[in-house]
């Protein structure tokens, strides 16, 4: 039962809302409300912060948070451990990707779905901090982002390949029958970058101000579909990732130019929590991770 009101109160903490907290639950909202006050008077604590709506948590509750996650965690790799010895890996491995990796995770999910065909993949995109916050917070297991640029606390560490950036520009542009470019000149084009809160714009934005000349963004964006559709109808360039080739491949009346290789270069690897143990799932992505090239799927 304890269970059960910890997961409670780590659905409320997503929602912020307790009747969709109650949905997610499948209970109603008296029945959660029920279950959180009965938490608060085991624990002897005020846990969340009441008004006409849920209105955050107390400081206690932000304690009671963090325990009731890190619970939580232990009880999910618990269950996936039984379920090895029983036969089989079975459970849902919930992974943080930033969008440049994001499109590279199938290398690694589809060989582990392969051996162990009863897992599922929670992937979502988002930004390398982020991928950090979430990690502590138990929100998910594993992250794909860049593992030597900014610092990102206590956490381990699996490489799994360099990035290496292209010009992708109309072919009717101003550049459009160049085989080469140097970043000067990529920087004095119109361009599409991913929105300032991802690293992989805050890396480029470094390397287009190494020339000395102000990089013209036009278009900001979260999303590489949306990035690609405003080259191709804007008639825009955009500094990319050679990652992201094999899945989107190279837009009609477009064609990618290779760049210089940058002075200083910038690997993706999976990040793991630094506090306890990894969980089976986890366990068993990073020794996908270990056997299988990625850099040769890749091509890199």
């Amino acid at each position: 039962m304890l269970l059960r009101r910890l997961e409670y109160l780590a659905a409320l903490s997503r929602e912020s809302h307790f009747g969709r907290a109650a949905a997610e639950c499948h209970v109603t909202q008296p029945a959660l409300s029920a279950g959180i006050r009965k938490l608060e008077t085991e624990l002897g604590v005020q846990i969340v912060q009441r008004g006409q709506r849920f209105e955050g948590f107390t400081p206690e509750g932000d304690e009671v948070l963090r325990w009731a996650k890190r619970i939580l965690a232990e009880r999910a790799s618990l269950d996936q451990t039984l379920a090895s010895m029983r036969g089989g890996l079975s459970g849902t491995l919930r992974i943080g990707a930033i969008p440049t990796a994001l499109t590279v995770s199938s290398i690694l999910t589809t060989p582990l779905h392969e051996k162990h065909p009863l897992v599922r993949f929670h992937l979502e995109s988002m930004s390398s901090r982020e991928i950090v916050t979430r990690l502590n917070d138990f929100d998910i297991d594993v992250g794909m982002t860049y593992v030597d640029g900014e610092p990102l606390g206590r956490v381990k560490v699996v490489p799994l390949y360099q990035e290496r950036y292209l010009f992708l520009t109309p072919v009717d542009g101003e550049y459009g029958d160049r085989s080469s470019i140097t970043w000067a000149e990529a920087a004095s084009t119109q361009l599409c970058q991913l929105t300032g809160d991802m690293q992989n714009r805050r890396i480029i934005d470094t390397f287009l101000a190494d020339t000395g000349t102000e990089a013209r963004i036009t278009v900001e964006t979260d999303t590489v579909s949306a990035l690609y559709a405003h080259v191709t109808s804007m008639g825009l360039s955009s500094v990319v990732p050679h990652t992201w080739l094999p899945t989107f491949g190279i837009p009609e009346q477009t064609r990618v130019i290779p760049l210089p290789a940058p002075k200083r270069s910038f690997h993706v690897g999976l990040v793991l929590a630094g506090h306890g143990p990894e969980s089976m799932l986890t366990q068993a992505l990073v020794e996908i991770a270990r056997t299988r090239s990625v850099r040769s799927a890749l091509r890199a």
